[in-house]
Formats: structure tokens, C-alpha cells, sequence
């Protein structure tokens, strides 16, 4: 019988099973998440400039260096909290740090418009490093759940499935908080519908979520058996505290050129995010206000393609046509050197090109969909034993970026109309983006590492040296290793020469 028809025989459970399910929530944790993150560019300009929204609702006179405070100090408390939010997750679970992590963020939302009023931008400041603290957690949990439900030949789905939330709630955050502010609600309404709609999400969570197939109350027996024997886990493998290789960890190649790879990744990615609208209001002429789908439009684009990316990744490994470490790095390709392209293209064009600067833009941002089925998962790939902890160290540190590049770009960029200068700044993305990905060719990898074993570091995982003998030669020493690579043992070694010695001594 063949290796396919078998593999068809093995019960999967429904088809539409728990681990779904929780695919499906990881999705719409993303996506709240993204929403109660992003929506607050548009918050600070309907809070400055009440004219342009709703008026009814109070303004507040802030100065452009007071705003950017605002909107960057979410990432200050976001980088500090990622490292403890991976072993948390490992240690506790991904359930409870997942739902402490969205209901402090919620919270914050919900208190934003009573206390804003009261302390002013400083008070916003703080609910932002706050937010930021919270949510700060969330990936290296989910990162840590993906490994726990998601079987190795599904796991490329699992994973770019719940990542496709960081789009959906980009788009959101662009398209939904304009009207929202418009409306009746104001710009509280931003706030409060942010905040619900995350509470919604944690009720759902801690009902349908569980940490591991063996302790859902929902999942179905063949399910459960089908996800565990995948992984090749033991009864008792959730009950076992696996010690972290640290030094395994951070002296592994494959691990350091991911790293190095995330961090150019979020340079070129944090670069275009946080200056589309300015380059394209400085260069193109365009205001972004009044053209928010045009804002949202490259979002759209990456939102889609991801799924693209997804279904033919997953269909050249699931066939066979390409290993995981091919496919993975041929994605990270297309998802880098193919926007590092088109931004140099994009440098060199102006407002007499408007419609062609878009569709640039947008196929940049669209083509790097694919760093999630590329570099992102590969976290989960190295090592889902340690897949909170791998990914609380990556993320951190890549997205430290995002506080480095507006000021690069202020370095660079003096006059937003000057379309040179924007060339400079899109060629340092391109390039950072050019070297990143290749070191990651040669360097990455997607194969479980010697130390994700869950004996690693235990005693009986250590080999032990060899026994030489105290009265030996250098020649007697080197002449055992080559006779133990044919026979085993000392004792056939020291018979080998003890026969030797005495024909030498009957020639004599």
C-alpha cells in the first residue's frame, strides 16, 4: 500500500475540527489586536481637527511632535514585555496569557476617551506604553499555540491563516475608524467599539480555547490522537517541564539568520507603513484624508496575496514538489527582493505618474505577504518545543526597527516634497531588505534543531567521551580509533594488539 493511500486512511476528526477552531480565533485576536493598534493614526487627526470628523466631541491642540509621541509610544511598552510574554506562555499556557494580554488592551481602549480629557496627551501616552505592554505578549503566545495544534503537514495553513489577521485588521483600522469617527459615536466611538468588540473576543476565547488537544473539552478522540501521534509526542508529554537551551539557542545559526531576517523585514515593512502617506501627500500630491481606501488599498492587496502564497506553499510541500526549506525560502524571496524592486521604481517617480507610484506601492506591500509563510513561521519550525520562547526573542528585537526607521527617514528626508531625498530612503529599504534575504538563503532553515529535543540538555542526551586507557601511546591511542570504527569496544583493540605484539616476538 502506498505512503499516500495510508496516510488517507488516518482518521483527522471532522472536517472541520477544534483545531480550526482555534485557528479561527487566532485570526480574530490578530485582527482586534491590529485594530485597537492602528486605528489610533486616524483617533489623533479626528481628535485634532474635530472640523473633519464630527464636531460635537471635544478638540484638542496638540503640536505634530506631541502626536507622533502618541502614535509611537505603543511600541515603548511592546518591545519590553514579548521575552516574558514567551516564557509565560510556555510555563502557563498560551490560553491565559493570550486573554490577559487582549483584556489589558481592551481595557485600555475602553478608558481611553474618560481619561484623555482629563490629562491630555501625556495621560494618552501612558494608555498607549500600557496597551503596548500588554499586547506585547500575544504573538509569542500564539506562536506557542500554533505548535501546539497545528500538525507539521498543516501548520504552514494554521499559521498563515491566523497571520492573515494582521491585514484584515490593518485594513479595518484604515477603512472602519473614519466612518466610526465621522458618525454619531465620534472619535470615542473608535475607543469603545475597539474595546468591545476585543472583550467579545476573550469571552469567546476562554470558553472555545484550550492550551493542547488533550485538555479540550470539545475535540473529538480521533482529533486529538491524529494531532498528538503527528507530532510524536508521548501521553505525558504536556505534563513535562522541558528545560530552555538557551545557549543552544543563541549560538544556532539557522536561529540568527532568522533573526537578522525579521529585522530587516521590519525595517523595509515599518518603512512603508508609517511614510505611505507621507510620501504620497509630499510627492504624489494625494491627501490621504479624503482617500483613505487608497491608504488601505496596498493592505487589500497584501491581504490577499498571503492567502495566494499560502495555498501555493502549502501545495508544493503537501505534493512533494518542494521541502519545507525551499519552499519557505522561495516565499521570503518573492515577499523581499521583489518589493526591494519595485521601491526603488517607486523613488523615481512623481505626481505626473501618480496612478503608476499606486500600483507600485501597492504590489510592494502586496508582494511581501509572503514573509509569513517565509521567515515568520519559521520560528515554529526550528523549534515547537520552544516556539513562545524563539518567537519572544525574535519579535522583540524586530520590532525595536520600527522605533530606529522614522528617525532615519527624519534624517534623510527634510523637505517631503523632495522627491531625491525619498529615492535615498527607499534604496536603504531596498538594500537592507536585498541583504537580509539572502544570508537567510544561504543560513535558514525549516527543519526542527538538535536542541528543540525535549532531552537536550538531560544527562543521558550527553554522549559521553571516549575511555582511554592511562598507559597509552600516541600511535596505540589513534590506532584504537581507527579499529573501533570496525569493532566495538576496547577489549577487541587491546586483543588486536596483544596477538600483533606476540608475533612480533616469536619473528624475534
Amino acid at each position: 500500500m502506498s505512503e499516500k493511500k495510508i496516510e488517507a486512511e488516518v482518521d483527522k476528526g471532522p472536517r472541520f475540527g477544534v483545531r480550526h477552531v482555534q485557528t479561527l480565533l487566532l485570526f480574530l485576536s490578530i485582527t482586534v489586536a491590529y485594530m485597537s493598534r492602528l486605528n489610533i493614526s486616524v483617533a489623533v487627526v479626528a481628535m485634532t481637527n474635530a472640523e473633519s470628523t464630527n464636531p460635537n466631541f471635544q478638540e484638542f491642540d496638540w503640536t505634530e511632535k506631541q502626536k507622533s509621541y502618541i502614535i509611537s509610544c505603543f511600541y515603548w511598552g511592546y518591545v519590553i514585555t514579548q521575552f516574558p510574554g514567551g516564557y509565560l506562555s510556555r510555563r502557563f499556557g498560551a490560553k491565559i496569557v493570550m486573554s490577559i494580554s487582549l483584556f489589558g488592551s481592551a481595557l485600555c481602549s475602553l478608558l481611553t476617551p474618560f481619561l484623555v480629557p482629563w490629562g491630555g496627551w501625556k495621560i494618552f501616552c501612558a494608555i498607549r506604553i500600557v496597551q503596548g505592554l500588554c499586547q506585547a505578549a500575544l504573538f509569542p503566545a500564539l506562536h506557542q499555540h500554533i505548535a501546539k495544534w497545528s500538525p507539521p503537514h498543516e501548520r504552514n495553513l494554521i499559521g498563515a491563516l491566523a497571520y492573515a489577521g494582521v491585514d484584515c485588521g490593518t485594513v479595518l483600522a484604515m477603512l472602519v475608524s473614519g466612518l466610526i469617527a465621522s458618525g454619531p459615536l465620534g472619535w470615542p466611538g473608535i475607543s469603545y467599539i475597539s474595546a468591545g468588540i476585543s472583550f467579545a473576543w476573550c469571552l469567546l476565547w476562554l470558553v472555545l480555547a484550550s492550551n493542547d488537544p488533550p485538555s479540550s473539552r470539545f475535540i473529538t478522540k480521533a482529533e486529538c490522537e491524529y494531532i498528538e501521534n503527528s507530532l510524536k509526542r508521548d501521553e505525558d508529554f504536556h505534563k513535562k517541564k522541558i528545560p530552555i537551551p538557551w545557549l543552544g539557542i543563541f549560538t544556532s545559526v539557522p536561529f540568527l539568520s532568522l533573526l537578522l531576517v525579521r529585522c530587516c523585514e521590519s525595517w523595509g515593512v515599518s518603512t512603508i507603513q508609517s511614510q505611505i502617506p507621507s510620501y504620497m501627500n509630499g510627492v504624489l500630491n494625494m491627501n490621504i484624508k479624503s482617500n483613505a481606501f487608497f491608504s488601505a488599498l496596498p493592505y487589500i492587496a497584501r491581504w490577499i496575496l498571503g492567502y495566494i502564497y499560502m495555498y501555493f506553499g502549502n501545495m508544493s510541500v503537501r505534493k512533494g514538489w518542494l521541502s519545507l526549506t525551499v519552499m519557505r525560502k522561495i516565499a521570503n524571496t518573492m515577499a523581499l527582493w521583489l518589493p526591494a524592486l519595485l521601491m526603488v521604481g517607486v523613488g523615481f517617480l512623481d505626481d505626473s505618474n501618480k496612478a503608476l507610484a499606486i500600483s507600485l506601492m501597492t504590489m510592494t506591500v502586496g508582494f511581501n505577504g509572503g514573509a509569513t509563510v517565509g521567515c515568520v513561521l519559521s520560528t515554529i519550525d526550528l523549534s515547537p518545543n520552544h516556539a513562545g520562547v524563539v518567537m519572544g526573542i525574535t519579535n522583540p528585537v524586530a520590532n525595536i526597527i520600527p522605533l530606529i526607521t522614522p528617525l532615519v527617514v527624519g534624517i534623510v528626508v527634510t523637505d517631503v516634497h523632495n522627491r531625491a531625498e525619498w529615492q535615498t530612503v527607499f534604496i536603504i529599504s531596498a538594500t537592507i531588505f536585498f541583504v537580509g534575504n539572502l544570508i537567510f538563503i544561504i543560513f535558514g532553515s525549516a527543519e526542527a534543531q538538535p536542541w528543540d529535543a525535549p532531552d537536550y540538555l538531560h544527562k543521558d542526551n550527553v554522549e559521553e567521551p571516549v575511555k582511554v586507557p592511562t598507559k597509552s601511546t600516541f600511535k596505540e591511542i589513534f590506532a584504537a580509533d581507527e579499529s573501533k570504527d570496525k569493532n566495538e569496544g576496547w577489549a577487541v583493540v587491546e586483543k588486536i594488539d596483544d596477538t600483533k605484539s606476540k608475533e612480533k616476538r616469536a619473528e624475534n
